[in-house]
């Protein structure tokens, strides 16, 4: 499955800080429990991928 691949999977998504100063991304569904920490850096990147979509998605538009 990619990117443009249509899906009727479903999934929770959860995000914060953790207690060790990290961004926990939880991601939940189908069964699957999935926690991804990251440095705050690395989650501002992520961040940015983000927004960047978002952008794209909206001119994707029109």
């Amino acid at each position: 499955m990619g990117i443009n691949d249509e899906s009727d999977a479903e999934a929770g998504l959860q995000i914060g800080p953790t207690d060790q100063g990290m961004v926990r991304i939880y991601v939940e569904g189908g069964g699957v429990e999935l926690p991804m920490d990251f440095e705050p850096e690395e989650a501002e990147e992520i961040a940015q991928e983000i927004l960047a979509a978002v952008e794209m998605a909206r001119k994707a538009r029109g």
